[in-house]
């Protein structure tokens, strides 16, 4: 063993000196791993990295790889753009509010001892067993949405029931009386008025006929009655179910765009990026996904406060939205990273789409109160038809923009090597 470090020492010398690299510890590091394989040796501070590596998120783990990053000290810049502190404590307050229903009044309790660990490690929502607990409550939100609205809508049943009830009495009230009426007719008509004065007889057909009619005009009172109370019924009835539209609606609008910007939500964009596959998968729909970054928003933050932070982005996707077609699909991918979905024919359609937003937004300053600030964006662009699924699809577009952003930002890379 002590043999083979001596060789791989000496041997990761020579190389360095080979290359014209100087034997700093980062360099020295790197090459003395590269020569270990060659011995088949396993180095514990090589495989060190390999295994912190593999517990770093997916797109950090393809920007290691594609940077040829194999030193800690080199991997410190990709932690470094991890989220913030400040980041996750919003995190944290949002997820709180997303889980809690939004009809019903009912919170659990088991929720609210949840929302407080969360509230007081929110470093902890990046843990895997506390996001399999927040799915669990994402899930069981949309359940007791679901109940109170069942519970809500029964009320009209009871509005229907209630209808029929009262249209049946006014039928069967009418149809007693028109009966009572028929009968003394034929008492009228059956009076022979040669045999006898008939007076007796019309004397007792006019006390039947009296009687008749404050029948009916009972019987019309208490229908009336009925239907009066029947209508009060059906108004507050009415009012209830507007009211449950209108609950509905916000809480449809609040799931579906994004509260800040207007655009749709990280979930409507998965929900709308199932039907774009879909018809993707009928007719071969030729589509772009597009990823935008805003170049420096930290800074931006920083400089002028995260009210001027929430003014540019929310500003920024009214120009997404406003220049995007209402076939396609603009979404708030999390922080100030943005994703559209632009269907196109000919590659032209497509750049002179990228151009229009990176004129615009290169033109124009942002103004907040008497500061102009100027902003730029970087974006990667991947065809879904160069690809077998939507997953590769977008994971090259998130490559793409790590490079945007790595070769001076401003500046917008399609997966053909165009570069806007």
């Amino acid at each position: 063993m002590e043999k083979n470090i001596n060789s791989i020492v000496k041997d990761t010398l020579i190389n360095l000196k080979k290359k014209g690299i100087d034997a700093t510890p980062n360099e020295y590091h790197k090459e003395f791993c590269k020569v270990s394989k060659t011995y088949n040796l396993s180095v514990t501070e090589c495989e060190q990295f390999k295994e912190l590596v593999s517990k770093l998120s997916k797109n950090e783990q393809i920007e290691i790889e594609a940077k040829g990053i194999q030193t800690f000290e080199d991997m410190i810049p990709i932690l470094l753009n991890r989220v913030s502190k400040d980041n996750v404590n919003t995190l944290a307050k949002l997820f709180q509010e997303a889980v809690t229903p939004s009809i019903s009044i009912d919170v659990d309790e088991n929720l609210k001892n949840f929302s407080i660990k969360i509230g007081n490690s929110p470093a902890l929502l990046f843990e895997e067993d506390i996001q399999k607990e927040m799915q669990e409550f994402i899930t069981k939100r949309f359940e007791a949405d679901k109940k109170v609205v069942k519970q809500k809508t029964s009320d009209i049943a009871k509005l229907l029931t209630l209808m029929g009830q009262y249209f049946n009495d006014a039928i069967h009230s009418s149809g007693k009386g028109s009966q009572e009426v028929s009968n003394i007719k034929t008492q009228i008509e059956s009076i022979d008025m040669q045999k006898s004065t008939g007076f007796e007889e019309l004397s007792e057909l006019q006390t039947k006929l009296i009687d008749a009619a404050l029948t009916i005009e009972s019987e019309m009172s208490n229908v009336g009655e009925k239907l009066n109370s029947g209508r009060t019924e059906v108004e507050a009835l009415e009012q209830k179910i507007k009211k449950l539209e209108q609950e509905l609606d916000k809480t449809k609008e609040k799931s579906i765009k994004d509260h800040l910007t207007g655009v749709l939500t990280r979930g409507a964009y998965e929900e709308a990026i199932k039907k774009i596959e879909s018809e993707f998968d009928r007719n071969n729909t030729q589509y772009a996904i597009i990823f935008f970054d805003l170049d420096h928003f930290k800074k931006i933050n920083d400089n002028y406060g995260h009210q001027a932070g929430d003014i540019i982005l929310s500003t920024f996707a009214k120009v997404l939205n406003k220049n995007t077609r209402e076939f396609d699909v603009v979404g708030r991918y999390g922080g100030e990273e943005f994703v559209a979905i632009v269907h196109f024919n000919l590659k032209r359609e497509l750049l002179k789409y990228l151009k229009r937003i990176k004129t615009i937004i290169n033109d124009n300053d942002f103004l907040y109160k008497k500061d102009k600030i100027h902003v730029t964006f970087s974006a990667g662009v991947a065809i879904r038809n160069n690809h077998l699924s939507y997953e590769n699809a977008i994971q090259k577009a998130d490559v793409l923009l790590y490079e945007a952003k790595e070769g001076g930002r401003n500046k917008i890379i399609i997966e053909d090597g165009t570069v806007i």
